[in-house]
């Protein structure tokens, strides 16, 4: 058994100590693997949180797996949902521009506000939840209580409503 796995192992059983070992044997390849996963402004953030990540999951880690190949998989997780979260945040940004630029007498923020409150409250709900809020799908379909894809689809349908709605107020 390699020196990560048997570090987290005992760490799983509250040893301090290893949980140090196992932080300081595995930042090194976390951040080589995530570097070209990620911006350079979050490779810290994610490194963190892939082990507050691991740390979380440590009482569910079996050793099945190599301790690396574990952090690793962890890593990758964090990278994917950084990068989601980064889309989500671009795609607000964007709206919140467009809106602004098409409704020059309200403020962009108002105007988006208006615009997502006249949303079908379940396409709303979902919205909110995927672009503003910033829950993945997967949360936000335990959240509304239904299927990932129905989130997927609402949040489609949503942002298909809330386009029609900015190109509608442009040609008036």
């Amino acid at each position: 058994m390699d020196r990560l796995t048997s570090a987290l192992l005992h760490a799983r059983s509250g040893d301090e100590q290893a949980l140090t070992t196992a932080i300081r044997a595995g930042q090194a390849e976390v951040t080589r693997f995530l570097r070209p996963l990620v911006h350079p402004n979050e490779l810290d953030d994610i490194v963190q949180d892939t082990f507050v990540r691991a740390y979380r999951a440590l009482p569910r880690f079996r050793g099945d797996a190599s301790g690396r190949t574990w952090l690793l998989s962890i890593a990758r997780c964090a990278a994917a949902d950084a990068t989601r979260r980064r889309i989500r945040e671009r795609r607000r940004d964007r709206l919140a521009e467009t809106v602004a630029v098409e409704a020059p007498a309200a403020d962009g923020a108002h105007a988006l506000q208006a615009l997502v409150d006249g949303l079908d409250p379940e396409r709303r709900e979902a919205f909110v939840l995927t672009q503003l809020v910033g829950c993945s799908y997967a949360e936000a379909a335990e959240i509304c209580g239904v299927k990932i894809g129905t989130i997927r689809s609402r949040v489609g349908r949503a942002r298909d409503e809330l386009l029609q709605q900015v190109r509608a107020a442009r040609t008036a």
